[in-house]
């Protein structure tokens, strides 16, 4: 690859965090200002300990997306962000259980978490780019 190539594909690399991140960065920031609204929709959905629950997503969605963004600890992050997406889709959308339009938007939503988690293992196989903290601490 020559230089323009490299500057490229940092470019791209740093786009790729950016948009990854944000759902998660907008939809943990809702979460962490209404906090006992999120401890009820947890319990709604009837994931395991809400108020827990409830805390790891808002570490999850809005610290490690801002971390992922930033490119720190890029790679072990993308894969956790990755477990975590897929549990929430087993918890929060599991349409199997469903019928009707409840069913069919879960189903949706599902797969969207599923190739969400592509674009995470992706980003852990090529890794932050240039432009990201941890290429800057390793110069």
């Amino acid at each position: 690859m020559n230089q323009s190539e490299v500057k490229g594909t940092d470019a791209i690399l740093l786009a790729a965090r950016v948009l990854l991140a944000l759902l998660f960065l907008i939809f943990g920031w809702q979460k962490l200002l209404n906090y006992s609204g999120t401890v009820q929709y947890m319990a709604h959905v009837g994931a395991p300990m809400p108020a827990l629950a409830t805390v790891i997503a808002i570490v999850m969605e809005f610290f490690v997306s801002i971390a992922i963004i930033l490119g720190v600890a890029t790679r072990p992050l993308a894969v956790l962000l990755a477990i975590y997406t897929f549990g929430t889709a087993l918890i929060g959308h599991h349409y199997w259980t469903m019928t009707g339009m409840d069913r069919f938007e879960n189903e949706i939503n599902f797969f969207k978490n599923i190739s969400i988690i592509g674009g995470l293992l992706t980003l852990y196989v090529a890794g932050p780019g240039s432009y990201a903290i941890d290429s800057m601490r390793r110069k």
